[in-house]
């Protein structure tokens, strides 16, 4: 299966939950490999502020990076950070040099952490995640969202 990204802005979150996790960690691999990828964590990243939920984030002020993995060898590893300060989020592709909390982890582990598939202690304990600051906020990180589930 590949991921069309002409076809992002006609699908909801939910479809493209279920597309993703409908694929298997070999055609998610591959497809992150593609020419597609930058499209693809856009797509992924850019919804963030969309299911953000401020009632649940009062008072946190919270960077958190997610450096995906799986990349060509040109450009291996691809970085962006949701951002939590003042009652609102935002994303930026543009990693700084201070965050909170990093996750470093294949295309095949942020699939199966956004869409429910997977358990982000089961795959931290598992070696699928590395977690680099503050793990507290990093077991915290998913509350503060409705992210759809496949």
């Amino acid at each position: 299966m590949d991921l069309d990204p002409s076809s992002f802005d006609g699908i909801t979150a939910a479809e493209f939950a279920r597309i993703v996790g409908g694929m298997s960690d070999k055609e998610i691999a591959a497809t992150m490999r593609g020419e597609h990828r930058v499209e693809i964590l856009e797509a992924i990243f850019g919804r963030f502020p969309d299911f953000f939920r401020p009632d649940r984030a009062a008072g946190v002020s919270q960077v958190t990076q997610f450096r995906v993995t799986g990349g060509p060898a040109a450009h291996p590893e691809d970085t962006f950070e949701v951002v939590i300060e003042g009652g609102r989020c935002w994303v930026s592709d543009e990693p700084g040099e201070r965050y909170d909390v990093s996750l470093r982890m294949g295309p095949s582990e942020l699939t199966k952490l956004l869409t429910g598939r997977g358990s982000a202690t089961m795959l931290v304990m598992r070696g699928k995640i590395s977690v680099r600051g503050d793990l507290s906020r990093a077991a915290t990180f998913s509350s503060y969202f409705d992210l759809p589930k496949a």
